[in-house]
């Protein structure tokens, strides 16, 4: 057997012995650049320009949500998505104005200026800069990790939320009756109350717009009818002068690219955007964690959530010095993406264009789109939002979890989805400590046939030792657990034949202790030596020996009573003379 030092050549045991230059490292694009083809560029172009005609209607949907022009939408779709196609780690996630994103915008800017006004613009764009630099702060403090401790029943149940709240949010647009009732609940009742007022035309174009976003959805999702609708939507208002007739539209849309700025604002002013920066942060940076993993993994490729941090970033900065609003990412735009083959962000940077082209040339005939059809553009993605086979999911692993993000919907329906995001993270946390309350434990028994020792309750006919309890607990010892483990070591020796003279402690699982694990531990041999029964500890890493020696545990315990494997440790209690034969 050849030695590690010099089978590894004075390597470490893991990969990535040596750094890549900063251009690669930093800036991804430039890696996928190295091996592009020209056979990939067409196919790219054409998966960019797909995805611009998807988001054109739904960034102006989402604008209008938010309460900024729909201009504000449009920008959000440049230099954000220039930003990302950059930086991201993710060849083929497409970033943008969200649902989810733009209700907490309108959430939180909503009672500090007139919705629509350049104030409120201004407040917009500024939320988007302080979200960039959440952003960033985490990145230096590469804190891309609390990603992987977003519980999913938690973030099912605040989508699920959200969406129920988008769709309850656009009933008046589709009806042509606003409300000034706060809160979801209560402005559809209010609604509801008001039907009577209802115009018919808003109706009819609304019932119509659902029906063909239904349709086009059902034959392909390939086919764009968001755009489809939009294009229609315009043509048939300008032909049959529809704002004529009381039906709500869009207005005049500035034509040309957005200019270079940071909002005008006083200290004052930025006081309050701050929670919900942080709030747009948690949701922006879990909900795109979670699409691009779940895409790179198709493709067995691998995301670097601190490289999404600078990433995101500087899109969300980019999107408010250009009078854009906070961006997100957006699951279905990614998925038509990757359906239509898209290899990198060179996509990304074909539909930027696509709507650069938009913005320079084709803007007059927006001003003629009824609010209701964008309504209806709302309604449509706020509904695949409710994803049944994820709440399945959440069933088949536990009761709980359904409780858990049932309880979220409820409190985003309620209270409202920015003062929901606590109650999320409340909610995580408490799930996370719920989990490692109760972790996997077993009684262990030798199997013959395995050759190991195994679960008792997995092998009843696994042998034990007379006199001697095995006792194993899968996780580290903290306080959350540490109740649990004196309870259930105890329970372990109350249930084995008497006498117990021995029990030893697999710690293979054990990777840590805390003081309150230090405690429960102490407590454990004092109880243990009133009934004349010694403490093992077998398999133990080094950090467990090195944390139990710094308290004084090994000593306490006895060094020549911790054994490399179970096995091991048991013999040294057969040859006790304490072990009944």
């Amino acid at each position: 057997m050849q030695p590690f030092s010099e089978a590894y050549e004075g390597r470490g045991a893991f990969a990535s012995a040596s750094r890549p230059p900063m251009t690669t490292r930093y800036v991804p694009f430039a890696r996928s650049m190295s091996t592009y083809s020209g056979a990939r560029l067409r196919t790219d172009v054409v998966a960019g320009v797909t995805v611009a005609a998807l988001a054109l209607p739904a960034s102006m949907a989402y604008a209008q949500l938010a309460g900024v022009p729909v201009s504000a939408g449009l920008y959000a779709l440049l230099l954000p998505v220039l930003a990302y196609a950059v930086l991201g780690s993710a060849p083929r996630v497409v970033v943008g104005p969200e649902g989810t994103v733009a209700l907490l915008v309108a959430t939180a800017v909503a009672p500090l200026a007139a919705s629509g006004s350049a104030e409120y613009t201004a407040l917009a764009a500024m939320l988007a800069i302080m979200v960039g630099l959440v952003f960033l702060v985490a990145r230096l403090a590469r804190l891309g990790w609390i990603a992987d401790y977003f519980s999913q029943a938690v973030l099912v149940g605040y989508i699920t939320g959200v969406a129920i709240v988008l769709v309850l949010g656009q009933l008046g647009k589709l009806v042509g009756i606003s409300s000034d009732e706060e809160g979801a609940i209560r402005e559809t009742l209010d609604i509801v109350r008001h039907l009577g007022d209802a115009n018919g035309v808003t109706v009819i174009v609304g019932a119509l717009s659902l029906a063909l976003l239904i349709v086009a959805g059902r034959i392909s999702k390939r086919i764009p009818g968001a755009l489809l609708l939009v294009a229609l939507g315009i043509a048939v208002s300008w032909a049959l002068d529809l704002a004529a007739r009381g039906v709500s539209v869009t207005g005049p849309v500035p034509s040309g690219l957005p200019s270079l700025e940071v909002p005008d604002l006083s200290r004052a002013d930025l006081g309050p955007l701050v929670v919900a920066a942080l709030a747009v942060f948690v949701v922006a940076f879990s909900d795109s964690i979670l699409t691009a993993r779940s895409f790179a993994a198709r493709h067995h490729e691998v995301v670097d959530a601190n490289q999404e941090l600078l990433a995101f970033g500087v899109a969300q900065i980019s999107a408010g010095v250009t009078q854009g609003i906070p961006v997100g990412t957006s699951g279905s735009r990614t998925a038509v993406n990757d359906d239509m083959r898209a290899t990198s962000q060179v996509s990304g940077l074909a539909a930027a264009a696509t709507i650069a082209a938009i913005l320079m040339f084709l803007t007059a005939p927006i001003q003629h789109l009824p609010s209701a059809v964008l309504g209806a553009v709302i309604v449509y993605a706020g509904a695949k939002l409710i994803d049944p086979a994820q709440w399945r999911a959440l069933a088949r692993s536990s009761r709980v979890e359904v409780v858990i993000a049932a309880i979220t919907v409820l409190c985003v329906v309620t209270i409202g989805v920015l003062q929901a995001i606590i109650v999320a993270v409340v909610l995580s946390v408490a799930d996370i400590l719920r989990r490692a309350a109760r972790p996997a434990d077993a009684v262990l028994g030798w199997s013959a046939e395995e050759d190991r020792y195994v679960n008792v309750v997995d092998d009843p006919d696994a042998g034990i030792t007379p006199g001697v309890v095995v006792y194993r607990i899968q996780d580290r010892l903290f306080f959350a657990n540490a109740h649990f483990f004196k309870r259930r070591l105890w329970a372990a020796v109350d249930g084995a034949p008497k006498p117990v003279r021995h029990v030893v402690l697999d710690g293979s699982f054990i990777s840590a202790i805390d003081a309150s694990a230090e405690a429960a531990l102490r407590e454990v041999l004092d109880g243990l030596r009133e009934r004349n029964i010694e403490l093992h500890v077998a398999r133990a890493a080094l950090e467990l020996r090195q944390d139990l020696d710094s308290v004084g545990l090994v000593e306490a315990i006895g060094a020549d009573h911790f054994h490399g494997t179970v096995t091991a440790a048991v013999e040294a209690c057969r040859h006790s003379a304490d072990t009944p034969p």
